[in-house]
């Protein structure tokens, strides 16, 4: 196969760098990047010790959201809460309508849009870890509106404040993940938000089991009461961790930034230099800044910007245009598929300890084929499991044709936790430019968000027996969608795996194709300028 390489000089920017940056920080930066490429994986671990473990406690604050929209999808086939919140129907039984399982489902992601946006402009000007505090104040408040509601009109204003901090701990987790550690630890200390999310849904999924044949009220208030056993730990970790240095350097406080680096990393390394690494971040910066000046949310949509915001928000919004919805309605749908109720909870404890498995799982398959590879594979074989689960809804309704669709769903939640699902959180973390990164993930949520808003009314009338009613038949419809993610991803995702975030914005900005990043070798510091090869 003949091969030649294309090289392209990136002169933007280079008397900019001669004149504002002195030649010891371009040359510490240098020392650094080549450090950055060179450390391993067991390295980085050794080095980055401390960055390690800050990154797991703010990441743990998404178990709240797992456990919250399990929770909500869930009591929707618990008798009590039925009892108590819904309506008699025409055999005695008690259920919500569609319309406000559909209303109490939307209710959190409609808040966490708020909180989104407010996280955006507030977490940037005030730093992560002040605005991750006043979030976990807030949501030890909100939680009393759930556990003491009497109504579903007061549980729906409930859901929509709590969905405010969760909107915030959305963004926060992964971008403090990306910020404190470096180019080896990045994809695992990102796609870790997935399991905490998993860890979230699983512990729900337990709780939920454990209260299932209570008849009084707290079958459905104690799983309510179990949120409040998080806030308190994390915020008394969040108040003794480091900021995020890329935030401190984005605001001229080079030597607190400094400071922030060496409580990140431990004295194992003898050549690890916290000035080099900060220069580092600080030649990302003034890169950035000569591409794109502004920080605010309509620069999102200047430029290459525009491009790599429109890569984020798709990559998340995937996680809900291919099925994924029907996890979090999974006991509802494994009853509608002809389970009985004690057997739909088994299945989902068994779905939510599978999805755990699967995201570890992907840790090993990252290191060997990235982050690209896993997601556009992981689409592809979704569509597949989504169509064949349509497919065996033809058949007549048997006992084995409801153990075959529950057991499909199992198969599509771990290949969906391998793929999919985590590699979303280091894609969305590493695509934007450094100082639009809050708000871009921000962004991205929100579209994520929507669709969920979108999921959130269709799902339950597709389950609904006094709806849509189409059980297993829902394959169709999100296998359809999943094969257009797969279409969209396949030419439109990039490969990040070990660029430093200088190396992104060199490869964006000369617009090399997203199937070509992998193969594209970059040389920051060639004669102070940026130097682009690309194999073709």
């Amino acid at each position: 196969m003949d091969s030649k390489a294309h090289v392209a000089h990136l002169e933007a920017g280079a008397s900019k760098l001669e004149t504002d940056i002195d030649e010891n920080l371009v040359h510490d930066a240098r020392l650094a990047t080549e450090k950055e490429h060179r450390m391993t994986l067991w390295q980085g671990l050794r080095l980055y010790p401390k960055a390690v473990g800050w990154s797991l406690l703010i990441s743990s604050a998404i178990i709240m959201e797992g456990y919250d929209v399990v929770l909500m999808g869930s009591f929707y086939a618990f008798p009590a809460f039925n009892e108590r919140y819904g309506h008699r129907m025409s055999d005695g039984s008690y259920a919500l309508s569609a319309q406000w399982q559909a209303g109490l489902s939307n209710a959190m992601n409609c808040g966490q849009i708020l909180g989104l946006f407010a996280n955006g402009i507030i977490s940037e000007r005030f730093g992560y870890r002040k605005t991750m505090m006043y979030s976990l104040v807030a949501t030890v408040g909100f939680i009393f509106i759930l556990f003491f509601a009497q109504n579903v009109q007061t549980l729906l204003v409930g859901e929509i404040l709590m969905g405010i901090p969760l909107g915030v701990y959305q963004t926060l987790s992964v971008t403090y993940a990306s910020e404190v550690c470096p180019v080896a630890l990045r994809a695992y200390l990102t796609t870790y938000v997935n399991l905490c999310w998993v860890i979230g849904q699983l512990v729900a999924s337990g709780v939920l089991k454990g209260l299932a044949n209570r008849a009084d009220q707290w079958a459905y208030r104690i799983p309510f009461a179990v949120q409040w056993v998080w806030p308190i730990p994390i915020f008394i970790g969040v108040l003794l961790a480091p900021e995020s240095p890329w935030w401190l350097v984005r605001k001229g406080r080079r030597d607190d930034a400094i400071c922030s680096l060496k409580r990140l990393t431990s004295n194992s390394d003898t050549d690890f230099n916290a000035e080099e690494t900060i220069a580092m971040m600080v030649h990302t910066n003034e890169l950035e800044k000569e591409i794109a000046v502004g920080t605010n949310y309509l620069d999102c949509f200047r430029g290459m910007d525009l491009y790599r915001t429109e890569i984020s928000c798709l990559i998340w919004a995937a996680q809900n245009l291919c099925g994924s919805g029907l996890m979090a309605y999974s006991t509802v749908f494994y009853q509608r598929a002809g389970l009985p109720v004690s057997q739909s909870f088994n299945m989902s404890l068994a779905q939510y300890a599978i999805g755990f498995f699967g995201t570890v799982f992907s840790w090993f398959l990252m290191m060997r084929f990235g982050r690209r590879t896993l997601y556009v594979v992981g689409l592809a074989i979704l569509t597949a499991l989504l169509l064949v689960v349509g497919f065996i809804s033809i058949a007549p309704a048997t006992t084995n044709t409801a153990w075959a669709t529950g057991s499909m769903l199992l198969v599509y939640t771990f290949f969906y936790d391998s793929t999919v699902g985590p590699v979303c959180y280091s894609l969305v973390a590493e695509i934007p430019s450094t100082r639009l990164r809050i708000k871009t993930v921000a962004l991205a949520r929100n579209l994520y968000n929507c669709f969920s808003i979108l999921n959130g009314v269709i799902i339950p009338y597709m389950l609904n027996v006094d709806a849509w009613n189409w059980r297993g038949k829902a394959g169709f419809f999100w296998g359809g969608l999943a094969l257009l993610c797969w279409v969209w991803a396949y030419w439109r995702v990039p490969e990040p795996k070990g660029r430093t975030y200088a190396e992104m914005d060199a490869l964006f900005e000369r617009k090399v194709p997203a199937r070509k990043f992998a193969s594209t070798n970059v040389e920051l510091f060639h004669d102070e300028s940026e130097t682009v090869n690309t194999t073709k």
